[in-house]
């Protein structure tokens, strides 16, 4: 694996690459609010026999640009186009998200379509959602976080016995305090504020083959699910039995086959050039 650390444009945000080699392709693994690049090595690891793999810390988390002043979606969505100028000069990617990371994708596919063979969304949604409150819960959660969690039992147990638990954990700081987080909840509420915009006009516009991947316990209702395909009847639809939200750590090998399934599918739109 190789590391790579890009100031963006500006030159205000640095953003951390992972890549973790592998041959064909490129593909472009886009993590979830509050997570890492770390938390996908797993599904680069499953895939890089046919494909090279890039993961991105998105400004705001992981070892990128910790509390950068721009959190627009648009500023994520440049993100990932510098990465793919600089590091994947003349070529397209398929670009693959989870949750933020997946609205991260789609908007890069709808804004730089050059740049993108195919999308794989998953539990990734463009409807936002007018109310202010999901946000808010969202940013009232982070904060009620202490600023280190003495060890990994102290954050067991404030956090629960989960996969993403465990994600978190293995991306923590280790001070001379106790353990810290790669985020702070300000940005993580304003990051995911910007995300519940709806984006309805970008995704009928976009010309993507697209993959959407529903978990059965996941976020969105059956309404919302069948919504988003009913407003562009074109994008493939796959539903993973049994998992969670976070079904690339709960429901691995299910997320695997289906993301596999597709990328290897010359049916599935067109290969990166």
């Amino acid at each position: 694996m190789t590391a790579h650390h890009l100031t963006v444009p500006n030159g205000d945000v640095d953003i951390d690459v992972t890549d973790c080699g592998g041959q064909g392709p490129p593909v472009i693994l886009l993590h979830g609010l509050a997570g890492s690049s770390r938390e996908l090595l797993a599904t680069a690891a499953a895939i890089t026999d046919s494909y090279r793999v890039l993961l991105i810390d998105q400004r705001g988390h992981g070892r990128s640009t910790r509390r950068p002043a721009d959190l627009s979606r648009e500023a994520f969505v440049s993100d990932v186009a510098t990465v793919i100028t600089r590091l994947l000069p003349g070529q397209r990617a398929t670009l693959v998200g989870q949750s933020m990371g997946a609205h991260t994708a789609f908007l890069t596919a709808a804004t730089h379509p050059r740049h993108v063979s195919r999308l794989v969304m998953l539990e990734g949604h463009v409807a936002g959602d007018e109310r202010t409150e999901p946000a808010q819960d969202v940013g009232k959660y982070f904060a009620s976080w202490p600023a280190h969690f003495t060890d990994t039992a102290h954050a067991r147990a404030i956090l629960g016995d989960s996969p993403l638990t465990e994600a978190w954990i293995d991306d923590f700081i280790d001070e001379a305090e106790g353990l810290r987080p790669r985020f702070d909840a300000d940005i993580m509420y304003r990051a995911i504020a910007a995300v519940h915009e709806p984006r309805w006009q970008e995704w009928k516009r976009l010309d993507t083959p697209t993959l959407a991947i529903f978990a059965e316990h996941g976020m969105f209702s059956d309404g919302a699910k069948a919504e988003l395909i009913r407003q562009r009847p074109s994008t493939r639809r796959v539903d993973l039995v049994g998992a969670s939200h976070d079904a690339h750590l709960d429901a691995f090998d299910a997320w695997i086959n289906a993301l596999r399934a597709h990328l290897d599918d010359e049916d599935f739109g067109p290969a990166a050039e």
